[in-house]
């Protein structure tokens, strides 16, 4: 084991001196999970916000009833920002420059056809710019309209000639939110591509540890040292812990780097190590497979760079495959990325280590096949 742990020092100073390795382990993984998240931390973080002017041209109580209950609860919730507009002039201008997704236009006598149950109209003016924006708009003022229709029934109903401007300001909320538990969550998008990205490098990072024995075959290296007293085993367990400790360092390093520059969530430490510790095994079994089929160090570098490029695009690194369904999230299930980038989903509520004990699982099965597979045929690796 001295032997090993001997190697395993001269292969990481060889790494520390070669940039290359920080590069890919470290900073191109940090540098595109700050540039993925900044792109799509809208779409994807669930924190997509619109801002909308509303002109009050009535004053009454319908007025008072949409702006309270219709946008209020809406805005107290993240969702909207609410501008008031003194003029419709000064509304179209913000609109027509974008500075507001959409305007309400809530005209004079609003109140009082309602009141008295005559057509009563509700304009939206809508940016071009903002198509999205507009739509929500156009929806929060339809159902604002159908709440009203209902109250304008229910006083048909019992005799009333129209709705009271009593029973106007007292309108319900046409918006109703309400917070719903589902099976499946998802990562915030800071907290998605620093993981996604960790976990695709991840897969780079440990191939120069068994695949370094293919150079020093070729170069001559290996022989020397299979003429001193070591043993094949203590040559190929060195470049073994090679590989575990870059892989080690790469995701902890990076877990703990975008914790504090891009504020990702990981979740409970013991479960994100669970992972990780996981996630390394089988990378470094992957990737010790795939170097034990090359005859040259290049063609052992190309095969593992297409390797890790499939099983991360399948697996989810650079978007959610799982939402996509059907045949391709079924097949990334196969790939240890996707259980990884699972674990953490688990945990994004909160939840403890107990939440990754399947997709951990998962990836030890498949560290445990491919890892089997490997050693079986590693002995070709330190062949003379």
């Amino acid at each position: 084991m001295r032997t090993s742990l001997v190697i395993l020092g001269k292969d990481l100073r060889q790494r520390l001196r070669d940039r290359s390795v920080l590069l890919i382990s470290i900073v191109v993984p940090l540098v595109l999970a700050s540039i993925f998240g900044l792109i799509f931390h809208n779409a994807i973080g669930g924190r997509l916000s619109f801002k909308f002017a509303v002109v009050d041209q009535d004053h009454g109580p319908a007025a008072h009833a949409f702006i309270s209950a219709g946008l209020a609860p809406l805005e107290q919730r993240g969702l909207i920002h609410v501008v008031r507009e003194p003029t419709l002039a000064a509304a179209r201008t913000a609109t027509d420059q974008n500075k507001v997704a959409a305007t309400f236009v809530i005209p004079a006598g609003l109140s009082d056809a309602v009141g008295h149950g005559r057509p009563a109209r509700l304009t939206v003016i809508g940016s071009v710019d903002s198509t999205i924006g507009a739509q929500v708009a156009e929806s929060i003022a339809r159902s604002f309209a159908d709440v009203t229709d209902s109250a304008r029934i229910v006083a048909a109903a019992i005799g009333g000639g129209g709705i009271s401007p009593g029973l106007a300001a007292r309108l319900p909320n046409p918006i109703s939110i309400a917070d719903v538990s589902t099976k499946s969550r998802q990562l915030d998008a800071g907290t998605f591509y620093a993981a996604g990205m960790a976990i695709f490098f991840l897969f780079f990072a440990v191939q120069s540890g068994t695949a370094s024995l293919l150079e020093e075959r070729r170069d001559g290296t290996l022989a020397r040292m299979l003429v001193a007293p070591i043993s094949r085993r203590a040559v190929l367990v060195g470049k073994l812990l090679t590989s575990l400790v870059v892989g080690l360092v790469s995701l902890v390093v990076l877990a703990v780097a975008t914790h504090f520059l891009l504020s990702a969530r990981w979740g409970n430490v013991l479960g994100v190590a669970m992972l990780i510790v996981a996630a390394v095994l089988a990378a470094s079994a992957v990737m010790t497979l795939v170097a034990t089929l090359a005859r040259t160090p290049e063609q052992a570098g190309s095969w593992q760079a297409m390797v890790a490029l499939v099983l991360g695009m399948l697996g989810g690194a650079f978007f959610p495959v799982a939402q996509a369904g059907g045949v391709l999230a079924t097949l990334s299930l196969a790939t240890p990325q996707a259980w990884f980038l699972r674990g953490l989903e688990n945990m994004s509520g909160g939840a403890g280590a107990g939440a990754v004990l399947g997709p951990t699982g998962a990836i030890l099965i498949f560290a445990a096949i491919t890892g089997g597979l490997a050693l079986a045929r590693a002995g070709r690796l330190v062949a003379r």
